[in-house]
């Protein structure tokens, strides 16, 4: 059997004497009590943009789930297997959270990939690309690919991506009644590794702005 990695193993230790010393009575008032977060974050499983760290939480306070390209499918009551979604029911029927946050990134490989076929093509017969075909309504409705530089394209899929997880969000039957009582709230982020800026998505008109830091 593999042991763990001494970078991890080091790593834990950091947090056993550090922040776990710190916050030793909220660690067992979490095991005492339960999980009870307000915010639900759908993010991507890209190593570079962890909820946690961008929004500068602590245990407990956000309920977050991971995937490439932060994509939700659409509600789906089958007999497949739907990490996403359960993960969402859990949240909302359970924990009932109040807010569910969409966050994207920039310079996403998943994104990426659906781009540029050719230069990071995405395997069709297993689980990876059929995935990635979530983000092709939004892809849609990008201009034509001479309209716009590589860099400024990415982005601009990245961000239509957000609008359209967001409308998935909404097929569900337990978010879209919840919104419509005025007791969940949808939002869509998107952060820039290279700058750490936060942009935040107007539910209006689907534009991005900045966050003030």
């Amino acid at each position: 059997m593999a042991e763990l990695p001494e970078r991890l193993l080091a790593g834990y230790r950091n947090f056993i004497h550090g922040r776990f010393a710190a916050e030793t009575e909220r660690y067992r008032e979490l095991a005492r009590e339960g999980q009870r977060p307000d915010t639900m974050i759908i993010a991507c499983c890209d190593s570079r943009a962890a909820p946690e760290t961008i929004f500068d939480c602590g245990p407990g306070e956000l309920f977050v789930v991971r995937n490439v390209a932060n994509l939700v499918p659409p509600y789906a009551p089958d007999d497949r297997l739907h990490g996403t979604s359960a993960a969402l029911e859990f949240a909302v029927q359970n924990l009932k959270v109040k807010t569910i946050v969409v966050l994207g990134h920039g310079r996403c490989g998943g994104i990426n990939a659906v781009l540029n076929p050719a230069d990071e093509p995405l395997s069709p017969g297993d689980f990876i690309g059929q995935w990635m075909g979530l983000v092709a309504p939004a892809a849609a409705t990008l201009p034509e690919a001479d309209t716009l530089e590589p860099a400024a394209r990415q982005t601009a899929l990245e961000r239509a991506s957000i609008r359209f997880q967001l409308a998935n969000l909404r097929s569900f039957p337990c978010v879209r009644i919840l919104e419509d009582r005025g007791r969940l709230a949808l939002c869509g982020a998107w952060f820039d590794i290279g700058t750490g800026e936060l942009w935040v998505m107007d539910d209006a008109s689907g534009a991005f702005h900045r966050a003030a830091a």
